[in-house]
């Protein structure tokens, strides 16, 4: 998740909101110690908001206290598995648009857009 530096965009802008994206599933090795220890590092929120969007319901709406293994691969679904390939990151705030080329995001502002 990313958040935008774009001059004068200083609301609603995280998380960004996903377009037109081409989703690439890569499997990779179960290290569930890892995600709980990730845990306390997530916006929960913006997870869940982002995740969705991208048309991944497995996650709670609320974190949860107790976890379960399958709430915990799931996560680890969503974490490690789910990448966005192709497609658009959108600014809620200013509706700047950074493309995502080959699974990596353009993030790169042109010098009137920077934030001083």
């Amino acid at each position: 998740m990313y958040i935008v530096n774009v001059e004068n965009c200083t609301k609603d802008n995280f998380p960004l909101s996903f377009s037109e994206v081409e989703l690439v599933i890569r499997p990779a090795p179960e290290n569930l110690e890892f995600i709980q220890r990730f845990l306390p590092k997530l916006d929960w929120s913006a997870l869940v908001d982002t995740a969705r969007s991208l048309g991944d319901e497995s996650l709670p709406e609320q974190m949860p206290d107790q976890w379960t293994d399958d709430q915990l691969k799931a996560l680890h679904h969503v974490l490690m598995e789910l990448h966005v390939e192709e497609g658009n990151m959108t600014c809620r705030g200013c509706g700047h648009v950074y493309p995502i080329s080959n699974g990596i995001p353009n993030m790169l502002l042109a010098e009137h857009e920077v934030g001083r």
